[in-house]
């Protein structure tokens, strides 16, 4: 089914590398949160055994997504605080005197963590560039940086300036011949394409429930790998860090024995709860049909850029990218200007700089990348 040129619809909407839709997510987030108000707003003692399950739910959710072993996975508020989570809670060997690498294409968010607290636990950030003119940094430059001395690897899975997608077995297995931990950030193609975290198996992988997922802010997650946790003592801990939270014995404090250990204050739920219709709709989904969808209007946004003579910045094979087309405006077309444009078409896009970000997902269509190649020549 198509929509007309311009509609707004969401036919145009190619946000899916910020904030993921689908039809019908205003109504299924409404329902979830009225009945949360409902539960929290009612005067009896029940509250927390009507919303826990709701958080367990939504723990479920995202195990069998990613194929996360039971007790392998909790929630956060987002990447970054998953990370600093996870680092604050490595015993000192891992990381005093070694070297953590990340790619200069990763987060910025997570970068900008690194570079802060990286004097503090006694690592250095060792950030490998990207080549001279390149939009992401090769795997083979990851590769000839990664030696004994790194202590963790943060990779990026997709990069979400160029959408180029690593391949992870190689930098997975030359990670274990360096001894190294490896964690994956798979925030900007989760939901999308398949992820496994036990193939090639990683120690954790931090995410979150925007994007492809068309989830709400504040619900991010955090796996890690059973033995390493076991190792972990995080010091940001609290009530629901214990196996049991309710027992407030201020002496007898001790870890939950999986990745509880990781949660500390009342967590937020209510961004579980209203994430969770999201992730049932993708559930119910047939996974190959929604990447092949994006891979037809990918290419298709891909003939259009080819057409009006525009800088690719993504990799033009499918296999090598997430699900985002990333281009580099010249500067007599400012990013600003073709955004603005874009809008009063009703097509929705942003940019990073001068790289505009167009991501179609599940509500958009072919008219919609019509629609684009419009404004985009009218520009």
């Amino acid at each position: 089914m198509t929509n007309a040129p311009n509609a707004p619809d969401g036919s145009g909407y190619l946000l899916y590398h910020s904030i993921g839709q689908y039809q019908g997510k205003t109504k299924d987030s409404a329902l979830a949160l009225a009945e949360f108000a409902e539960f929290w707003g009612a005067t009896n003692d029940e509250h927390w055994a009507n919303v826990l399950p709701k958080r367990q739910e939504f723990i479920d959710g995202w195990r069998h997504l990613i194929n996360a072993p039971e007790g392998t996975l909790t929630t956060s508020e987002n990447v970054t605080a998953s990370l600093y989570s996870l680092i604050g809670a490595l015993p000192e060997k891992y990381l005093k005197g070694k070297r953590v690498l990340v790619a200069a294409d990763c987060f910025p968010s997570l970068h900008f963590m690194l570079s802060g607290i990286s004097e503090r636990f006694g690592f250095s950030l060792d950030t490998v560039p990207m080549r001279q003119g390149a939009s992401w940094v090769e795997d083979e430059d990851m590769l000839a940086s990664w030696g004994p001395d790194v202590g963790l690897a943060l990779l990026t899975w997709v990069s979400s300036t160029s959408s180029h997608k690593i391949d992870l077995e190689p930098l997975v297995a030359h990670g274990r011949k360096m001894g190294s931990l490896i964690g994956v950030d798979i925030t900007q193609a989760a939901g999308l394409l398949p992820f496994d975290v036990m193939a090639p198996e990683i120690d954790f992988t931090v995410s979150t429930s925007l994007k492809w997922l068309c989830g709400t802010p504040g619900a991010g997650i955090l796996h890690v790998a059973s033995d390493l946790t076991l190792e972990c003592e995080p010091g940001l801990r609290g009530w629901f860090s214990q196996p049991d939270p309710f027992s407030w014995e201020l002496d007898k404090f001790e870890y939950a024995p999986d990745s509880r250990r990781f949660d500390h204050g009342t967590p937020g739920i209510v961004a579980n709860i209203a994430s969770l219709p999201a992730l049932k709709w993708h559930a119910e989904q047939n996974r190959e049909e929604l990447v092949a969808h994006n891979r037809n209007l990918t290419s298709q946004i891909i003939d259009v850029i080819d057409d009006l003579k525009l800088n690719l910045c993504t990799p033009r094979s499918a296999s090598n990218r997430g699900g985002s087309i990333m281009v580099k405006l010249p500067p007599e077309m400012p990013a600003a200007h073709v955004l603005n444009t874009l809008k009063t078409n009703h097509i929705y896009a942003d940019a990073r700089g001068q790289t505009l970000r167009l991501s179609p997902g599940f509500v958009t269509t072919s008219d919609g990348i019509k629609a684009l190649h419009q404004s985009l020549e009218a520009v």
